[in-house]
Parts: structure tokens; C-alpha cells; sequence
């Protein structure tokens, strides 16, 4: 699994590089807030994978899974299944919510 920095992430966003941008936590976490242009797919949902497949069109995109913050599991967990299902580009954004702030960067709410 490889991991990505606030800088990194930032960069392929301003750059608009291909690939999807997935919240792994629950919707309600996502609805309070979450990275702009992101997606929620939780990854405790038994279709995790299929939807993220269904999402990314295959299985070469880079996906970057990120969750709330560095003491979150749930993006690691996801980067792990996607893997083991055979994704090829997955990043995990291990500071996740709370370093895209940190950092200066605008979270949203809502859907």
C-alpha cells in the first residue's frame, strides 16, 4: 500500500490528474465534513469494493482513500481490500480530514 502526503494530494487535485477521491467513513461523517470533490463509499459496507470498481471504471485508476484522521483505521482497512481485490493504484491519505485542514485546506459538508 502506498501512502500520500497533504502536498502530494494537493498537487494531483490542482493538476486534475485521474483518479477518484474516496471518504471511507460512515455518511454521516462524510456530511459533516469531507475534502472537496470526494466521494463516500464506507468501507464497512459488505459492497465496499464493487462499489468503488463501479465508481473508478477500473481497476488501474489511482484511488486515494482517506478517512478522518491518523488514528482512523478505516482508510487502511479500505487500501487493504482494494488491493487484496486486485486495484493496482491505491493510495491511502493517512492524515485524512484532519491534516487537509490542518494544512490550510477547505473541508465541505452536506452530500
Amino acid at each position: 500500500m502506498q501512502t500520500i502526503s497533504t502536498e502530494e494530494l494537493r498537487g494531483k487535485m490542482q493538476r486534475n490528474e485521474k483518479g477518484i477521491l474516496v471518504n471511507t467513513l460512515s455518511q454521516d461523517d462524510f456530511q459533516k465534513a469531507h475534502i472537496p470533490n470526494s466521494m463516500n463509499i464506507p468501507q464497512q459496507q459488505d459492497n465496499f469494493v464493487s462499489q468503488v470498481e463501479q465508481a473508478a471504471g477500473s481497476k488501474e485508476l489511482p484511488v486515494i482513500v482517506y478517512c478522518a484522521n491518523e488514528d482512523c483505521s478505516s482508510s487502511e482497512q479500505a487500501a487493504q481490500k482494494l488491493e487484496e481485490a486486485g486495484f493496482s493504484n491505491v493510495y491511502d491519505y493517512e492524515g485524512g480530514s484532519k491534516s487537509w485542514s490542518d494544512a490550510g485546506e477547505k473541508l465541505v459538508a452536506g452530500a
